[in-house]
C-alpha cells in the first residue's frame, strides 16, 4: 500500500507557512505594523463602545485641550476629538479596504483576459490601462468625485476605479508568465474551459504580488480619501473621517494643536503599519528568498 500522507519537507503549503512565521520573527517592523493594525482594527469594531460620547454631539465645551473627560480635547463645536477618531477610524479602514476590493476585482480581470488572449483584445486593455496610467490616482478620483458627487458610496466608487489600473498590470504581466508554463499546457490539453484555466490554475499562482499590491493600495486609499475629504470632496459632514476631522480644525491648528496632531498621528500611523506589512508580505512570498532558505 502506497503512503499517501504528505512529506512537510516537500508540502508546499506547510512550507509556505513556516516561511511567513519566519520572516514575521525576524523583522521587528511587520510586528510593529500587526500590532499597530490590530489596534486599530479593534477601535474601529468597537468605536461605538470605546467612545466616551458620541462623535457628532456638541457641547458647550469647546477647544477644551487634554483632561480625564475629554482625553483627546475638543473640536471648536465641543465634539469629543477621541470619539470622532475611534468612528473615523471605522469609516477610513472601511473605505480603504472597500476601495481596494473593488478595484482588485475589476483590474484582476482585466488583466487576467487581457494577458491570456493577447490580440486585439489586449490591445484595447492595455490602451485604457495606458490612458489611465498617465494620470495620478489623485487627480482621476477628484475628478470622478467631481462627476458622481460627494458621499460615502462615491467616494468608494471614484478611489475603486482610479486603481484598477494598478491591479490590471500586475495580473497581466504575471498572466503573460504564467500562461507558457507546462500545467497550463496541460490543461489545455485535458480540455479545461478557458475560465477554469484562467481562475483554477493562473490566479492561484499569481496571487503572491496581487496580494502585496493591494496592501500598498490599501494604505494610497486612505491618504485618497483623507485628501478628498480634506479638501472637501469626501464624505458628508456628519460622517466623521480622518481627513474631515483635519479639515474641520485647520483654521484652529495655532489655537489648538491637538485638532491637527491626533488624526494626523492616526493617519500616519495606520499608512506606516499597513507599509510594514506589505514589506513582511512581499518577503514571505518571495519565491527567490524561499529558495535561498
Amino acid at each position: 500500500m502506497t503512503d499517501t500522507t504528505q512529506n512537510p519537507e516537500t508540502d508546499p503549503l506547510p512550507r509556505r507557512r513556516s516561511r511567513f512565521r519566519a520572516t514575521l520573527v525576524r523583522d521587528r517592523k511587520a510586528q510593529a505594523g500587526l500590532a499597530v493594525l490590530i489596534l486599530f482594527v479593534i477601535g474601529a469594531v468597537f468605536a461605538p463602545l470605546l467612545s466616551p460620547f458620541d462623535p457628532n454631539a456638541m457641547t458647550l465645551d469647546m477647544m477644551s485641550g487634554l483632561s480625564w473627560t475629554h482625553p483627546l480635547g475638543t473640536d471648536d463645536l465641543g465634539r469629543d476629538l477621541l470619539s470622532r477618531i475611534l468612528h473615523g477610524t471605522r469609516v477610513s479602514l472601511f473605505i480603504g479596504i472597500s476601495t481596494v476590493g473593488i478595484a482588485l476585482a475589476i483590474g484582476i480581470a482585466l488583466g487576467l483576459v487581457a494577458g491570456y488572449f493577447g490580440g486585439w483584445l489586449d490591445l484595447l486593455i492595455m490602451r485604457y490601462i495606458d490612458l489611465q496610467w498617465a494620470f495620478p490616482n489623485f487627480i482621476i478620483a477628484v475628478y470622478l468625485v467631481a462627476v458622481f458627487g460627494t458621499g460615502l458610496l462615491n467616494v468608494i466608487v471614484a478611489l475603486s476605479l482610479a486603481f484598477i489600473d494598478d491591479f490590471a498590470r500586475v495580473a497581466r504581466s504575471m498572466t503573460l508568465s504564467l500562461r507558457e508554463e507546462q500545467y497550463v499546457d496541460a490543461a489545455r490539453t485535458l480540455g479545461f474551459s478557458k475560465g477554469r484555466t484562467l481562475f483554477i490554475h493562473i490566479l492561484p499562482n499569481a496571487v503572491a504580488p496581487i496580494i502585496v499590491q493591494a496592501t500598498v493600495s490599501v494604505s494610497y486609499a486612505i491618504l485618497g480619501e483623507a485628501s478628498l475629504s480634506f479638501l472637501g470632496l469626501g464624505v458628508d459632514a456628519y460622517t466623521p473621517t480622518w481627513g474631515l476631522i483635519l479639515a474641520d480644525g485647520r483654521g484652529f491648528i495655532t489655537q489648538a494643536w491637538w485638532l491637527g496632531v491626533f488624526p494626523g498621528l492616526a493617519i500616519m500611523l495606520v499608512v506606516l503599519a499597513i507599509n510594514f506589512v506589505g514589506d513582511w508580505l512581499r518577503d514571505a512570498l518571495d519565491v527567490r528568498q524561499a529558495v535561498g532558505d
